[in-house]
């Protein structure tokens, strides 16, 4: 995303002679080896060139496209690839290699920061030159011989050789590349360039929050205030809102002038002003005389781990790394990144639902709802409803009609008693009623039960919907953990006894898999290891407090909460679970003793038994054969053949 932000572009600038005119058009392409297949030229149309090149004829066109180009941002014009729209401006242009004569056009895809604000049309080469090409009714013209179907669509290949194309016939890309750039640099034509996308850093905010800049006006003219009055602190103001004549919230201060006579800047910083490098702060912060100091700087260094959001890649993360540089060039920092590694965490997409609205014969609507699954016997609208008032898709009625008071009095259609809602993943937003309130989960389920589920939902960094009919699970699984401490009477009961092989298999397990799982950040699956851990525990009726206590280590990073009040209860002192320290994976707990052999009688799998994995084939043959249960899958026979597979299996041939 960055890289896309930077928009860094190897390629060539090239110089287009204007016809009957002195100047000229400098284009930037990076597909220079298309030179010849150019059939229009195309201006930004905020280009300076363009009234002064736009003929009397063509002047009222381009004038009325220019005023429909000005009611688009510049966002929706980048967005907008189907639209195919422009205008002549009556110019040519000369292909400065083959001498062609090319009609010069303004068109909204072209954008006046980006390269020159100029762009060469090869319409057998880009499809958007292409759909315009058509449209207008200009040349599309067939530069490589592997291109194909030009009469359909464009053909960016770049693999081949030049057709129609001067001094490059005959040649390959790379060997066409090389020679256009000399070519055009030998004739001032042009030359190799390599282009970046020009951007304007926007610093001031129209806002109050905000560190005030630390400027005043004399006579029109800014200065800066002296390094002994800083810092420049906010005001008070009587709302943090612009006053009625348009100035920003800071122009509501009263008596807040530089020396009781100058104008402040109303203007504050943005956010990233102080995000940019407030990493450095952390290190030093009570420092009054230096941002931080030398030692603390060379003690910290760079960020270990930064977790953040992907929408940040191109705002906060990106200046970041330009300040941290800028700092390493003036000398104050060792680093030349900020962060040692970085994860971009998933966003939890919003799970809407829907009530479906009936629409009669003339599509009015009517005050009848219709349940999801019979809203194809009718006519529908669909409506969002807050999904605080659905459970597993079942609306509440009652809840709903103080939710949309018009459908008071409204006709529930409803399946089986009950009124289903539709779902939908999407963007959580509140226009879209699927926002959850954490504060209303935390009172039904806890803050563990949250904290668990968020990681339950799937991998750090993949983006995942809420669903909040799974929590359910997260909350019996801490309900059942809680349970292993207690006695049927919800008694505290725990065993000083030593534990069995198995409870400290269990243990050992879950202590080595979360182990692993925290190095790679795969918390969704520790959660899952976690119930079944406390499953074979349960299975195992375990109360040992061995075993227990070192489970609760294991899952306070977790359920901090939860864990806090058991390690209390298991005679620790409130508040040292933060400082205990992880219990020691043992592999020898790992080790099989027994295997759990299937016992097969004529191919056909009879029963399972649970022998020494010590044993050898002789001494498990001999044992298999003495059961009693095989000998009556024998019945009285004896065996032909008995074949052990050592550690897989036990077969007997009758």
């Amino acid at each position: 995303m960055q890289r896309n932000w930077i928009g860094k572009s190897v390629g060539a600038s090239v110089k287009f002679p204007i016809e009957n005119h002195a100047g000229q058009i400098e284009v930037f392409t990076t597909r220079v080896d298309t030179i010849y297949g150019v059939s229009f030229l195309v201006l930004a149309p905020e280009h300076e060139l363009v009234a002064e090149l736009t003929t009397p004829e063509q002047k009222e066109a381009v004038e009325n496209y220019i005023a429909q180009t000005r009611k688009k941002s510049e966002l929706d014009r980048m967005a907008d690839t189907k639209t195919v729209s422009g205008a002549f401006t009556g110019c040519y242009v000369l292909n400065p290699v083959s001498g062609e004569r090319v009609q010069l056009w303004i068109a909204d895809y072209v954008l006046a920061g980006y390269g020159t604000g100029a762009v060469m049309g090869v319409p057998s080469g880009d499809q958007r030159d292409w759909l315009f090409a058509t449209h207008f009714g200009l040349p599309i013209l067939q530069i490589l011989d592997k291109q194909a179907d030009l009469d359909k669509q464009a053909d960016p290949t770049k693999e081949g050789q030049y057709i129609n194309s001067g001094i490059i016939n005959g040649m390959g890309y790379k060997e066409a590349i090389d020679t256009l750039n000399k070519w055009l640099e030998d004739n001032k034509a042009g030359k190799a360039k390599i282009n970046y996308r020009m951007r304007d850093a926007i610093f001031g905010r129209q806002r109050y929050w905000g560190e005030p800049i630390p400027v005043y006006f004399k006579d029109g003219i800014p200065y800066l205030i002296k390094e002994e009055e800083l810092p420049l602190l906010l005001p008070e103001v009587d709302k943090y809102l612009p006053t009625e004549t348009g100035e920003p919230p800071l122009g509501r201060a009263t008596d807040w002038s530089y020396e009781q006579q100058y104008e402040y800047e109303l203007s504050t910083m943005p956010g990233w002003a102080g995000s940019s490098w407030y990493w450095y702060r952390y290190m030093d912060s009570q420092n009054e005389t230096a941002f931080a100091s030398k030692e603390a700087i060379d003690y910290w260094q760079d960020v270990d781990l930064y977790i953040g959001g992907a929408e940040h890649a191109t705002g906060h993360l990106l200046y970041s790394r330009f300040w941290n540089k800028f700092l390493k060039d003036l000398g104050y920092v060792q680093q030349e990144e900020p962060f040692k590694k970085l994860i971009n965490q998933g966003m939890i997409q919003g799970r809407s639902n829907f009530v479906y609205r009936v629409m009669d014969e003339d599509g009015k609507s009517t005050n009848t709802l219709v349940s999801h699954g019979l809203k194809g016997n009718y006519k529908t609208t669909a409506l969002h409803v807050d999904v605080n008032i659905v459970e597993n898709e079942i609306l509440n009625i009652e809840k709903f009609k103080l939710f949309r008071p018009e459908f008071a009095a409204a006709e529930f259609i409803l399946e089986n008693g009950k009124y289903i809602c539709g779902v939908e993943v999407e963007k959580m937003s509140k226009s879209k009623f699927n926002v959850v309130n954490p504060d209303v989960l935390i009172e039904n389920y806890g803050a563990d039960t949250l904290r668990m589920y968020e990681m339950f939902l799937g991998p750090l960094e993949q983006s995942k919907p809420w669903n909040t009919n799974g929590i359910e699970g997260v909350f019996k699984f801490l309900r059942k953990f809680w349970r292993l401490f207690h006695n049927d009477a919800w008694a505290f009961n725990v065993s000083d006894a030593e534990p069995t092989k198995a409870e400290l298999k269990a243990l050992h397990k879950i202590i080595k898999k979360v182990q692993d799982d925290i190095e790679r950040f795969s918390f969704n699956t520790s959660v899952s290891s976690f119930m079944i851990a406390v499953n074979e525990l349960t299975d195992l009726k375990s109360n040992n407090k061995q075993v227990l206590q070192d489970m609760v280590v294991v899952l306070s990073s977790y359920a901090p909460h939860i864990c806090e009040e058991l390690w209390t209860l298991l005679g620790n002192e409130p508040g040292t679970l933060s400082y205990a320290a992880y219990p020691t994976f043992n592999p020898e707990y790992l080790v099989e003793d027994e295997i759990s052999y299937p016992i097969s009688v004529n191919g056909k799998t009879r029963m399972n038994l649970s022998i020494s994995s010590t044993m050898e084939a002789k001494e498990i043959e001999a044992l298999v054969l003495a059961n009693e249960q095989v000998q009556k899958y024998l019945d009285g026979k004896s065996p032909k053949k008995v074949i052990v597979v050592k550690g897989r299996i036990v077969n007997i041939v009758v």
